[in-house]
């Protein structure tokens, strides 16, 4: 019988140059190129094949990249973790998947299955939150990527990898599941697209189908994209959580079997963490205030601006009912959940008027915030293209009561 070689680009091939780096060769190369300067891969290359197979090299130079990627995610834990491409793109970073896993230990849970796991940075944090963990995942390189890591960071006790569909996964013994569907389209399994995708029932697996298997634990979590729609958000939900990491939306999470909650919206800050909850009416809206308050992304993804504007105080209103600016007439204490200015001008929108009063104010640098506004912060620096001065404002293009408006201020001093 004739044996026939793998492919270099078949999952067995890459799988096997994966593991090239798990020999002593292979990590002490990582080693070697931990400070691997982009600039100088031509020539580290060049010298480092006198010794070693190309392949390897070919093999660490690509690792060695992409723990500098993923520094940004996972901090230091990066150079000692192994990555592919994708795994790196649709990790979720490190502080994000620790506050996660520290609700489910709160929940009083014992072991998870995490599915689709990637390369199995959710199961980290899962199994340092004192949680065991069944890492699943359908991809032979990602598993092998994923067993790797728990390794490297001494999990290996508390992980076990299995290679499988989720929906055929062994849940007995899990009290918990933690599902975290690819959003990548036009590919069969994790990490095979390459486009996101929106439709909830593109994702791999389907929303439908993540949410049955939610059904089969007594608690889960499952991430989906911050912009799910509400109408989205399936019944069986018992809350949905939208977080934000310094200042950026990274993930919306459908919690499943939660106890009887207040409300069934949470939007969670981090550092913190600050978390706001509720279901309540729209804010009022009113006249622009002295003040604007610019809400954090994931209080307006949680439809929570009217319960931020109970904690700015009595006064808080929308500038316009369709909007999410706040505006008050004195300046609240300072809130995690928005960042306060201080309104100088209210200007109906004219961007000749805008590039007067700059010159006058001898503003040279503007920053340029929008909600509501046809015109984009491109179009518009364009447009104001030459103006100069020592002075800095921060320009908001906006409606108040259905009017097309310009607001000018800077950070509220405190």
């Amino acid at each position: 019988m004739t044996r026939v070689a793998a492919s270099p680009t078949s999952p067995t091939a890459a799988t096997e140059a994966f593991r090239a780096l798990l020999t002593d060769p292979g990590r002490r190369l990582l080693a070697e190129l931990r400070d691997l300067d982009p600039a100088g891969e031509l020539s580290a290359a060049t010298r480092l094949r006198r010794h070693h197979p190309a392949e390897l090299v070919s093999a660490a130079i690509g690792q060695a990249r992409l723990r500098q990627r993923a520094a940004a995610k996972f901090g230091p834990d990066a150079q000692r973790m192994y990555f592919t491409g994708d795994g790196v793109e649709q990790a979720t970073r490190a502080p994000v998947a620790a506050w996660r896993a520290e609700r489910l230990a709160a929940l009083g849970v014992r072991r998870v299955a995490d599915l689709c796991c990637g390369v199995g940075g959710d199961a980290i944090a899962l199994a340092r939150a004192g949680l065991r963990v069944l890492a699943v995942d359908r991809d032979p390189l990602t598993c092998a990527v994923a067993e790797a890591n728990a390794a490297a960071l001494g999990l290996a006790d508390r992980i076990t990898v299995r290679r499988a569909d989720a929906a055929d996964a062994d849940l007995t013994g899990c009290d918990a599941a933690f599902i975290d569907p690819s959003r990548r389209g036009g590919g069969s399994g994790r990490g095979r697209g390459r486009g996101r995708t929106f439709d909830p029932e593109a994702y791999s697996p389907p929303l439908s189908e993540a949410v049955a298997l939610a059904a089969r634990v007594p608690y889960a979590a499952l991430k989906v994209a911050p912009g799910l729609p509400h109408e989205a958000i399936p019944p069986e939900a018992s809350e949905t959580e939208w977080v934000s990491h310094q200042g950026e939306v990274k993930e919306a999470v459908l919690w499943f079997g939660l106890p009887a909650a207040e409300a069934p919206r949470r939007a969670t800050l981090l550092p913190g963490p600050h978390t706001l909850t509720g279901t309540g009416p729209q804010a009022p809206a009113g006249p622009p205030g002295r003040y604007l308050h610019e809400p954090d992304g994931a209080v307006i993804r949680a439809h929570l601006v009217a319960e931020l504007a109970e904690t700015l105080g009595g006064d808080a209103r929308l500038l316009d009912p369709t909007i999410a600016y706040l505006t008050t007439d004195a300046l609240p204490p300072p809130s995690p959940f928005a960042a306060s200015y201080e309104i100088t001008d209210v200007l109906p929108f004219n961007v000749k008027r805008l590039r007067a009063l700059l010159r006058e104010r001898d503003v040279g640098a503007v920053t340029i915030k929008k909600r509501g506004s046809a015109l984009t912060p491109e179009e518009l620096r364009s447009r104001l293209r030459g103006i100069a001065g020592p002075n800095a404002c921060t320009v908001f293009l906006t409606r108040v009561a259905g009017r097309p408006t310009m607001l000018l201020g800077h950070a509220a001093a405190r």
